[in-house]
């Protein structure tokens, strides 16, 4: 399964970057998410639909060939579960406005190959890594560092890269992991090589809650102090290693030779935070989900501003303008971010029809916000190419300077990320097994 989930942000994180294909136009969607970042991917394909999809195929394949021992009447229910998961979260995201039709079907599609590939494929493959030897098990750790390395460059500084260098690293420790627990006495070879004891009948519940606690604590302890020391160990590293021109260029990352040190950045992994951003997070869940309307990423504003044009265009050549062109008309339309729980926020949003008047005219569609000032004249009537052009470099200059800027990235962070990662995963598969049996927690 994590193996299914990896390959889905992997593969679709890949075509992402390599297409460089905006969200849907907000305006006139409105945009739900709880992710300040999300919006800032590209939005073909549907990442969550590819995991939703690939997660219920899989499962479904599991509860109807691999005879599970489970009643009849549990294996249904489990199975319309899986049915209504997937659902859900695909519908979910056209329903938020963070996707089109288009871009959660290819996703589907993606993730059902993903899940095809698993069934069919699968357990031969986990065979011969586990049975294999170090050369095996090395070229599959080669081959997910190809994939990393070719990761295409992407148009705009999109922060997918980060999550296929994390889960990359998950499938190189679980690769790593699984394949030494197999030849050790700590393992079990029925169903399968390296399954790990369990039992909560021998167990109890208070033993699986404190290997619960401990399996994670000890997890947030290898990624709060192995990231820390990497941050710090690598940087003179990568700079002797650029003057022989043998680092991964990034775009987007800032090179070793252009910083000193790399200050600490809250919120700067969306897939595991620390640990003294959990108590902050629990208690903001509620109010995380934000409504948007405007563009937030620069795939957004390029899109608003080719919409814009298209706009144009048809107004002069199509039987009815919607209006002159360069004419600002007086009424603005306002949008503010919002979230729920917190007093005093609205939600505004305009018809489709005035958001494209705006466009057609010029008008400050794209920011969600006015331009103008108190002290500014009042704009109004036709007005000339020359004043239509300083009005489109005004309000584009405004448009780029309100959207939300991805944070600083190091050159570093790659493989600091990588070999983070590769530990949590190997920490999860051997590492903890192989503690809890030498504390007394084991089966």
């Amino acid at each position: 399964m994590a193996f299914t989930l990896a390959c889905g942000v992997c593969f679709s994180g890949f075509i992402k970057d390599l297409l460089c294909l905006p969200r849907p136009l907000s305006p006139p969607l409105q945009r739900i998410t709880m992710s300040g970042s999300a919006a800032l991917e590209y939005g073909f394909p549907s990442t969550h639909s590819t995991n939703a999809v690939s997660v219920a195929i899989y499962s479904i394949f599991l509860l109807t060939y691999q005879e599970p021992d489970i009643s009849p009447r549990t294996n249904l229910i489990l199975q319309v579960a899986a049915y209504c998961y997937a659902f859900s979260i695909v519908l979910g995201r056209l329903y938020c406005g963070m996707h089109g039709f288009l871009d959660v079907l290819i996703g589907s599609l993606l993730g059902a190959c993903i899940a095809i590939v698993q069934c069919v494929w699968g357990d031969a493959f986990d065979h011969w890594l586990l049975s294999g030897d170090l050369k095996d098990v090395s070229l599959v750790v080669l081959v997910i560092c190809v994939f990393v390395r070719i990761h295409p460059e992407p148009a705009d500084d999109c922060p997918c890269f980060d999550d296929s260098v994390a889960f990359s690293g998950v499938m190189i420790g679980i690769s790593i992991g699984l394949w030494h627990f197999a030849g050790t006495s700590y393992s079990l070879s029925v169903p399968m090589p390296a399954t790990t004891p369990f039992d909560l009948e021998k167990l109890g519940w208070s033993k699986v809650a404190a290997r619960t606690v401990l399996g994670v604590l000890v997890i947030f302890i290898w990624r709060g102090t192995m990231k820390q020391l990497l941050l710090r160990v690598l940087p003179p590293i990568f700079r002797i290693v650029e003057t022989l021109g043998l680092t991964l260029p990034r775009r987007f990352f800032k090179p070793a030779s252009q910083y000193t040190s790399i200050p600490e950045q809250p919120h700067d992994d969306n897939v595991i935070p620390s640990a003294r951003e959990i108590p902050q997070f629990l208690t903001s869940f509620r109010r995380r989900r934000a409504v948007s309307v405007g563009p937030q990423s620069e795939a957004d504003a390029y899109e608003a501003l080719a919409y814009r044009e298209h706009q144009r265009k048809s107004s002069l050549t199509g039987p009815r303008s919607l209006s002159p062109v360069g004419e600002v008309p007086r009424g603005y339309f306002n949008t503010e971010s919002s979230s729920e729980g917190v007093a005093g926020k609205r939600r505004r949003s305009s018809s489709l029809q005035e958001f494209r008047n705006q466009m057609g005219a010029g008008a400050d569609a794209l920011t969600g916000t006015a331009i103008m000032t108190p002290s500014s004249p009042a704009i109004a009537g036709p007005a000339g190419p020359g004043d239509a052009r300083r009005m489109d470099d005004l309000q584009e200059k405004e448009l780029f300077s309100r959207l939300e800027k991805p944070r600083v990235r190091y050159d570093v962070e790659v493989i600091t990320k990588i070999i983070v990662y590769t530990g949590i995963a190997w920490w999860a598969v051997e590492g903890n097994p192989i503690l809890f049996q030498l504390v007394g927690l084991g089966a």
